[in-house]
């Protein structure tokens, strides 16, 4: 595990010359000290970011770039299991969630390889204008140096959701990863130094949120900034970024629903509902953990919901056969629980789980948890809780099923399952959110656009609207007749 910064192509120590614990969460045990980084080390490696993209690396063309992101690829490739062991230690996620996030990091650096190719040919495209005597046409070049904020429910796709179409674009980066989890985010400098990416493209800075995410979000020197993360940490970096008219996009919270109407199948429901708020512990930032369900299966949908939910194991992520790992932190384990506590104190109807499970004296698990016939007014039903807790509802008609889904000032994403393919489409079209999932909840492909309304953000990711958020638009216009212009002279 490394325990420097990644900045101008270097490994070197914090200018403070501090650290911060980093915890296994299954076990509560302390398992690194990582670097702490400052104000003065942002600032060390904005001038390293600037320096690279004023230099060599904005002239690059998008087969270069390509290569680099292809041998990234590789290199994750070859690190996969190593990686995704260190993933689990960190997050606490199990080992085959781990596995399959990684597979996918690899995934969106090779897609982000066959974008930045594409882009030789698309960099400079002619415009159609109404006077012959002019002609102009639009260039689209990188942004400059970016900020990047990461979460920590997927620590490496996060970021690699971010580093490879700023990478692809041409610009130039500094990223900041979670304190939570920081390790599998250093190791991204390993890869670059493996793959001989120019100094100062790549530079990672871990830290606290404070000394070291601020300062980057409120640094002149950078163009842009990316945040995943929660809305109040948003809400503070988009108004540090208007101080500076900075170019931001912000990836939010969610409070999605999942509507299930009677013509359902109901095995295939259970399934899905289980998936969309119990895979990575409910730290989805899209999880469906709002379920309203027609009241004509309501309560055979329960009683299978209690039936299954009690089946998933919990345990530590590197057991075989375990779905559901712990809580990130302590934090976040006590903040899910206060939530619980709540809802118990408020008469809530508990359907299964609320407590941590028996054979776990230690690590922050929490049981699969189901609250039904929870009111709209209930801070379970309207706020993001960001753990395993399923609140659900029950609607007469379809225009009650919208309107309960869409009565959120979040709008990330909406799912929907009937066995009635216009029912579903008149669903999906009048569901407020960027993303809907027809018959399924929570796929995710790199090809596909990813983002918000509402309080869930500004902006998407993934697609080629992920390489979009690092190229800047340029209009260049040409006279092109002998005769003058005619204004002055004649």
């Amino acid at each position: 595990m490394q325990d420097k910064l990644y900045i101008n192509g270097e490994w070197v120590t914090p200018d403070l010359g501090q650290t911060f614990p980093v915890f296994d969460p299954a076990s509560e045990a302390q398992v690194h000290a990582a670097p702490a980084g400052s104000e003065e080390d942002i600032n060390h490696a904005v001038s390293a970011a600037r320096q690279a993209f004023e230099g060599s690396w904005r002239q690059t063309t998008g087969k270069d770039r390509a290569a680099l992101l292809s041998a990234m690829a590789d290199e994750l490739e070859h690190r996969l299991e190593e990686l995704a062991r260190l993933e689990v230690l960190d997050n606490g996620k199990p080992l085959p969630e781990a596995v399959w996030d990684i597979e996918d990091t690899v995934g969106v650096f090779r897609y982000y390889a066959e974008l930045a190719v594409g882009l030789d040919d698309q960099r400079t495209t002619e415009v159609a204008l109404p006077d012959p005597r002019f002609r102009s046409v639009v260039r689209r070049e990188p942004v400059g140096v970016a900020g990047h904020i990461i979460p920590w429910n997927f620590p490496l796709l996060m970021a690699a959701w971010k580093v490879a179409p700023a990478i692809a674009a041409g610009a130039t980066m500094v990223l900041k990863p979670s304190e939570l989890t920081p390790l599998t985010a250093l190791e991204l400098g390993k890869v670059a130094d493996a793959v001989e990416l120019p100094p100062g493209v790549l530079n990672i800075v871990t830290g606290l949120g404070k000394t070291a995410g601020a300062p980057l979000s409120q640094h002149p020197g950078v163009d842009k900034i990316a945040f995943t993360g929660s809305v109040p940490t948003g809400a503070g970096i988009m108004s540090a970024c208007s101080r500076s008219i900075k170019n931001v996009s912000l990836e939010l919270g969610g409070k999605s629903a999942f509507i299930i109407y009677d013509d359902a199948d109901i095995d295939a429901a259970v399934e899905w509902i289980l998936f969309g708020i119990f895979w990575n512990q409910g730290e989805v930032c899209s999880a469906t953990s709002r379920l309203i369900i027609h009241e004509a299966i309501a309560d055979r949908v329960h009683d299978r919901l209690k039936e299954e939910a009690r089946k998933i194991t919990i345990g530590h992520g590197m057991d075989e056969g375990v779905l559901l790992g712990p809580l990130v932190s302590v934090g976040q384990y006590e903040k899910v629980l206060n939530y619980i506590e709540h809802g118990k104190r408020s008469g809530l109807s508990l359907l299964t789980g609320g407590q941590r499970p028996e054979h776990l004296e230690k690590g922050y698990f929490l049981e699969p948890t189901i609250f039904t016939d929870v009111p709209e007014t209930s801070s379970l039903w309207q706020e993001e809780i960001f753990g395993p807790v399923l609140c659900t509802r029950t609607f007469r008609d379809e225009r009650e099923a919208i309107r309960l889904a869409n009565n959120t000032p979040y709008g990330l994403a909406a799912a929907v399952m009937s066995q009635d393919p216009e029912r579903c489409t008149r669903t999906a079209n009048a569901l407020r959110a960027g993303i809907v999932w027809v018959n399924c909840s929570q796929p995710t492909f790199t090809e596909a656009p990813w983002g918000g309304m509402g309080h869930s953000g500004i902006g998407r990711e993934l697609g080629q609207w992920g390489l979009n958020n690092y190229l800047e638009t340029k209009q260049i216009t040409e006279y092109t007749s002998r005769k003058p212009w005619g204004w002055y002279l004649k």
